[in-house]
């Protein structure tokens, strides 16, 4: 996912439960490492996943373009895109499933396949190629991951926790793997509280712990920064200063004016929670992308609501509500 998705995310999340968090977790690959360079089906191989990379960056892009024109009024209806996304992977699917019925016991090839089908949610099909991989390298951390993965979404989720930690033993250096743990333990406290015999608040800590670990591994990446900072609206009590530092982290990692952005409404929702006012208004006073224009005017709403509140008296309120 584009880093411009990824700050749509974040801006979802401001607008949701407090709860929510982006449940994103992400495939890998097995590392090109110790393979024979001049071997055909490397070789073929190799092609192949540079053809998915080119049909996954074109598909990101329509995407990406897509959401522009929706927020200007325009774009093309959920189905069309669908559709066209749909035609565009068709040939890479075919070109796999040609491959590795060519080759059953190439390792790359079944993990390179599954997360190509994972990303385009067939997550059945992608399962057992992971399995098929587990089954011919029980060795390689990628497929753990990818598994621990499928188990997030499907069940049962103790076995992702499981998977997880097996993946990040045989490959301690690999922040992917940290970030997707630190996410599924955050997003199943329930299970984490059982599976860890640990209380909830040392489930957010464990699932903190475990961000951390990745952006030491990682610390350029906006992404990873903006999940870590959204994990705070979960935390009860409200861990106020942690979340704006963490958020002030991700904003120093932004890339352009969108993702700078995001990170303001973020900045203006947990100020007006926190009742400091003026410094969320400020924040929502940056803010000048038509893309955000909706989050802007409903977060302005809730900023007047919960200040005019503070002051103990309800009469702006009507007028907030006729812009």
């Amino acid at each position: 996912m584009s880093h411009l998705l990824i700050g749509l995310v974040c801006v979802l999340v401001a607008t949701s439960a407090p709860a929510a968090v982006s449940n994103l977790v992400k495939q890998a690959r097995v590392p090109a490492a110790n393979i024979k360079t001049n071997d055909p089906a490397e070789k073929e191989l190799q092609k192949l996943m540079e053809q998915d990379d080119e049909a996954q960056a074109e598909v990101d892009k329509w995407i990406r373009e897509n959401e522009e024109f929706v927020a200007k009024g325009a774009g093309v209806p959920a189905a069309a895109l669908n559709d066209r996304i749909r035609k565009r992977f068709e040939p890479v699917r075919k070109a796999y499933d040609d491959f590795v019925t060519r080759y059953p016991t190439n390792v790359r090839a079944r993990v390179a396949y599954g997360t190509f089908l994972g990303d385009i949610s067939d997550e059945d099909g992608a399962f057992d190629q992971l399995e098929k991989a587990r089954e011919l390298d029980s060795t390689d951390p990628a497929v753990w991951n990818n598994l621990a993965n499928y188990h997030g979404h499907y069940g049962p989720v103790t076995k992702a926790f499981d998977y997880y930690a097996k993946a990040i033993e045989l490959n301690p250096n690999e922040p992917v793997y940290y970030h997707n743990f630190g996410t599924t333990v955050f997003l199943f406290r329930k299970d984490a509280v059982e599976h860890f015999k640990i209380t909830e608040q040392q489930v957010f800590d464990k699932a903190l712990e475990l961000y951390s670990h990745a952006l030491k591994l990682d610390p350029e990446n906006f992404p990873l920064a903006s999940d870590v900072a959204q994990t705070y609206y979960g935390i009860k009590p409200p861990r106020t200063e942690d979340a704006l530092r963490s958020w002030t982290n991700a904003l120093s990692l932004a890339h352009d004016e969108i993702e700078r952005e995001g990170v303001y409404v973020h900045f203006a929702r947990i100020k007006t929670h926190a009742g400091r006012f003026a410094e969320a208004r400020a924040h929502l006073n940056s803010i000048t992308n038509e893309m955000y224009a909706d989050l802007k005017r409903r977060l302005e709403r809730a900023l007047n609501e919960r200040e005019t509140e503070a002051k103990g008296t309800n009469a702006p309120a009507a007028t907030v509500e006729k812009k």
